[in-house]
């Protein structure tokens, strides 16, 4: 009998032939990997390491040499690092473009509301203000209506 697939029922979950990664870990990753290679430290090293092979493959015993003068296997490897350099630093800056907008849209919120305290404590102030003026014309007028009495003693 041929089985009817029903929507309640859920799917069972399939093998993917496609490794799974957690693009959090990788983005942190490509951020430390980027910054390590900004650093005087990254190229410190890299001089070291290109400075011994050349001077290994142009001045070492010769059957120990593994790439001769022009060098073809060394220029491999820089271009490798290279291209995998290149994206895992655009994603840094990619992730650092992220959390720069959300924190512009998080101060801009804080301005406005800022701006919305600041608004309401200048109208506080104001209305302060008028009722000040108001007592004091009252207070003014009710001590020119007392002075201009005369004292009947």
């Amino acid at each position: 009998m041929a089985r009817v697939s029903r929507l309640e029922t859920p799917r069972e979950s399939r093998r993917a032939l496609r490794p799974s990664y957690d693009p959090e870990a990788f983005g942190q990753l490509s951020e430390k990997f980027a910054r390590f290679i900004g650093t005087a430290k990254f190229l410190v090293y890299m001089t070291v390491f290109v400075a011994v092979w050349i001077l290994w493959n142009a001045f070492g015993p010769t059957h120990l040499r593994f790439d001769e003068y022009p060098f073809i296997f060394l220029t491999l490897l820089l271009s490798l690092q290279a291209s995998y350099a290149a994206p895992l630093i655009l994603l840094a800056q990619n992730r650092q473009a992220d959390r720069d907008r959300v924190t512009s849209q998080e101060d801009r919120a804080r301005d406005e509301r800022n701006l919305a305290v600041t608004e309401f404590m200048v109208r506080e102030i104001a209305a302060m203000r008028k009722e000040l003026v108001a007592e004091i014309k009252e207070l003014i007028d009710q001590k020119s209506s007392t002075d201009a009495k005369p004292d009947t003693k």
